[in-house]
């Protein structure tokens, strides 16, 4: 993938492959395609996001694209855990992934305040 030298990068990417196969798995199996989608979209648009801000022009333009993920990420939360609490998907699984999307959260939440207290 490239990204090696950046660890959100890599993990924004390695979970967004998680969300694409998770989604696979609950349209093949759960012939459910709303929330799915949803999930889908939300769960690979953070490392979209964070691909984008590694492009910025600015430090203004890397913020509001890391604020985004960010935003993408809570996101994410609530349609995994819809998803969970409707028995699409397992709580073991959604729990695995609801630590991931955490975690991803709170790198760029100190990423944010990091580059909005240095401006």
């Amino acid at each position: 993938m490239g990204n090696d030298s950046n660890p959100l990068a890599e993990k924004s990417y390695v979970f967004a492959l998680k969300i694409v196969k998770l989604y696979k798995e609950v349209v093949t199996k759960e012939k459910e395609f709303v929330l799915s989608k949803q999930l889908l979209r939300a769960g690979t648009s953070i490392g979209a996001n964070v691909s984008e801000a590694n492009g910025a022009i600015s430090k203004a333009d890397f913020s509001a694209k890391i604020s985004i993920a960010y935003k993408e990420s809570l996101e994410t939360k609530y349609w995994l855990r819809l998803l969970k609490d409707t028995n699409y998907i397992s709580s073991v699984e959604a729990n695995r992934l609801l630590e991931e999307a955490d975690e991803l959260s709170k790198i760029m939440f100190s990423i944010l305040k990091t580059t909005r207290i240095n401006n």
